[in-house]
Formats: structure tokens, C-alpha cells, sequence
């Protein structure tokens, strides 16, 4: 799981004198996920102005579009899209096997990682010839009343 971490330029070996505890969870896929407790890291992170959606707003966004068909589009991967500022890395270590290392792209765990990627995406998304969507973080929704015109949509957001 690290060496493919680190082969792909999302972690890499460090020292730093902070340190988060890791454990591996096991993913329905029965591939595993690393999961790090920010937990003391988030409580010193000064707040953000932004905000992610609220999820009950864009439910009710939703339903009064009233369509007949619905597509969500998954950015696979998107916080490992978004490279971490150099300065900020060693605040994010963690050790695994008696090695320490540092995230090169925005962790998940992070308080900051939804408000940061949804920023990203949403402002790239506004800067195209993007449809109606609705958008939550990494995740698209379009919709339509044939699936020809979902997908249409579709393609144009990919």
C-alpha cells in the first residue's frame, strides 16, 4: 500500500517532528485504504471561510428538477489530485514500519481536504462550458429527461 503510495508520488519518506497515527482499513473491494488520525492536527487548524455544500440543500436542489434521469460522476482519486504546499508536508507525517512519511497530495483526515478539493473542482468546472450540475465535493450530478441528454452532459463535464 505505501510502496504504491510512494511510487505514485503520493507520499514520500520524511523526518519531521510531528507524527499522526495510521491504521489500514479494509475496503469492501478487499483492497486496503490508509486512514491517519488528524484529529490534533485539525484542532490547531485555524478555520476556513468556505464551506462544502450543505447536503440536505443540494437534496432538495435536486428533487425539484423534477427529471427523469440522473448521473453522478466520481472523481476518483481527487484529494491525491491536488498537490500539498511543500512547507505544509511535514505537519502531515506518519510512520509506517518504522519509516516516516509525508503526504505530497492533500490527505484525506485533513479538516481542510473536502473544502479544498470541492474549491478546486467547482472553480474548473466554472471556467469551462460546464452544464446544469450540482456538485458535492468530488462528486458531479447531472441530470435530464433522456439518458442521451445525461450523458451528453456527461461527456461535456468529463
Amino acid at each position: 500500500m505505501i510502496c504504491k503510495l510512494e511510487s505514485q508520488g503520493v507520499v514520500s519518506k520524511a523526518h519531521s517532528p510531528f507524527n499522526s497515527p495510521i491504521w489500514p482499513v479494509s475496503k469492501s473491494s478487499g483492497e486496503w485504504s490508509l486512514t491517519v488520525d488528524y484529529r490534533a492536527l485539525n484542532e490547531v487548524t485555524p478555520p476556513l471561510s468556505a464551506a462544502v455544500p450543505d447536503m440536505l440543500e443540494l437534496q432538495n436542489e435536486l428533487e425539484s428538477k423534477a427529471a427523469k434521469w440522473y448521473a453522478t460522476i466520481d472523481i476518483a482519486n481527487a484529494f491525491f489530485s491536488i498537490p500539498l504546499a511543500a512547507e505544509c508536508r511535514a505537519q502531515f507525517a506518519f510512520t509506517w514500519k518504522g519509516v516516516q512519511y509525508t503526504w505530497n497530495r492533500l490527505p484525506q483526515g485533513w479538516k481542510h481536504s473536502p473544502t479544498i478539493c470541492h474549491g478546486l473542482i467547482q472553480t474548473t468546472l466554472e471556467k469551462g462550458e460546464a452544464p446544469e450540475h450540482l456538485q458535492y465535493i468530488d462528486d458531479i450530478i447531472v441530470w435530464g429527461n433522456t439518458a442521451g441528454e445525461v450523458f451528453e452532459k456527461g461527456e461535456k463535464i468529463i
